[in-house]
């Protein structure tokens, strides 16, 4: 009897337990979305807030759903500005990850196969930035990369520049390329580490002593079985450069075309929150194809 009055009073702790990942997805995502989308929907209008319709009581809800239209996303499909700003921030976040995974599947192999005693105070060096402002960070790059700033003053001092050159990548799309990399490594190398570190040494020795060469084993084994790791470094760092705002804002020029900063623009510059809201919408669609195969990638390692 204690045992089925153990099993019956954990019932409702389990489901508590499930309910409060749906609780906070529905909060803190479900909901703010459905209000986007629904501003989405709306027209532009010189009021607070600056859109039109307003649903102002239950008897008015017919009316409030008729004058929702697609007039917005119609809007974004002709206009090319937009168009591009997806393309390019696409583009921008497909040569970021990849250069992310090119420096960091290095860094993450040395770390996993450094002396265990060494892997902890890596691992702590790898997070180190994150005690720091990502702002300022990114902030210092400027006074790095500027006319005038320490890389130039650097190159001058060992005699590679001339005292009257400047290195000329201060906005320009390098500028941001070196941004992203150097703050998103983080978020790539961890995964990386994670899925190396948990692999069977004995099957590299194995291959050694069949005589598989070092390359061929590292392509056969070390590789495939950290795919997962590469996947999901690759989703967690392509996903947020897409929307990135802040450093191509601080580090980009003029010409450095990112839906973040079109975001931005609509919202704060134009104060054309339902144009804003569906740039917002279609970059959230845009992005749900790569959250889905993360989410399916979680599930299978788990």
């Amino acid at each position: 009897m204690a045992e089925i009055s153990t099993t019956s009073n954990s019932g409702p702790a389990r489901w508590l337990v499930v309910a409060v990942p749906y609780i906070w997805l529905l909060l803190f995502f479900a909901a703010p979305f459905l209000i986007i989308l629904k501003i989405s929907l709306s027209d532009t209008a010189i009021a607070m807030p600056p859109y039109t319709p307003v649903l102002d009581g239950l008897g008015s809800v017919g009316d409030f759903v008729s004058q929702l239209d697609l007039e917005n996303y119609l809007f974004l499909a002709e206009d090319p500005l937009y168009i591009q700003s997806y393309l390019s921030s696409l583009q921008m976040a497909f040569i970021s990850t990849l250069l992310l995974l090119l420096i960091g599947y290095p860094m993450a192999l040395a770390m996993a196969r450094a002396p265990s005693r060494w892997r902890p105070t890596l691992v702590m060096l790898v997070i180190l930035p994150f005690w720091t402002s990502f702002l300022i960070r990114v902030y210092a790059w400027i006074g790095i990369l500027k006319p005038e700033g320490l890389l130039t003053v650097f190159l001058q001092t060992i005699g590679l520049m001339g005292p009257d050159e400047q290195v000329q990548i201060y906005r320009t799309d390098i500028a941001v390329f070196i941004g992203i990399v150097y703050s998103y490594l983080p978020f790539m190398v961890l995964p990386l580490y994670s899925a190396l570190e948990k692999m069977d040494a004995t099957l590299l020795e194995a291959a050694n002593d069949l005589g598989c060469p070092p390359m061929k084993a590292f392509w056969k084994i070390t590789f495939p079985l950290s795919t997962p790791g590469v996947i999901a470094g690759s989703l967690i760092c392509f996903i947020p450069i897409t929307g990135e705002f802040v450093i191509p804002d601080l580090l980009g020029g003029p010409d450095t075309l990112m839906i973040g900063k079109t975001l931005w623009t609509e919202f704060f510059g134009n104060r054309d929150w339902p144009l804003a809201s569906a740039v917002a919408v279609l970059l959230l669609l845009v992005l749900v194809v790569p959250i889905m195969i993360f989410q399916n990638q979680q599930q299978k390692a788990g």
